[in-house]
């Protein structure tokens, strides 16, 4: 990964959206934006906050939290630790 956060951000690698429920498939303008993802990338956090999420972790996060970025063809969400609300431990 060529991407490095800076202090309190972090990059997530949102999860899939559903193509199909009960077998009816979805269009592409009817899906909703997943809010579950992977964080790929970390800064070190601030001097008054530090960072407590790694690489690795499956996280949720608000419907319109981040700035969308497309690098290596992937789409990315760049957001602040502040944005995710949970990590889920599976």
């Amino acid at each position: 990964m060529n991407i490095k956060p800076l202090a309190d951000r972090v990059l997530v690698l949102p999860a899939p959206a559903e193509e199909k429920v009960g077998g009816i498939i979805i269009p592409d303008t009817a899906k909703e934006k997943p809010q579950r993802g992977k964080v790929v990338a970390t800064g070190k956090g601030t001097k008054d906050e530090e960072m407590l999420l790694k690489e690795g972790d499956i996280v949720l996060y608000g419907k319109y939290a981040g700035t969308e970025l497309e690098f290596g063809g992937e789409k990315y969400l760049m957001m602040r630790q502040s944005d995710v609300l949970a990590v889920v431990e599976e």
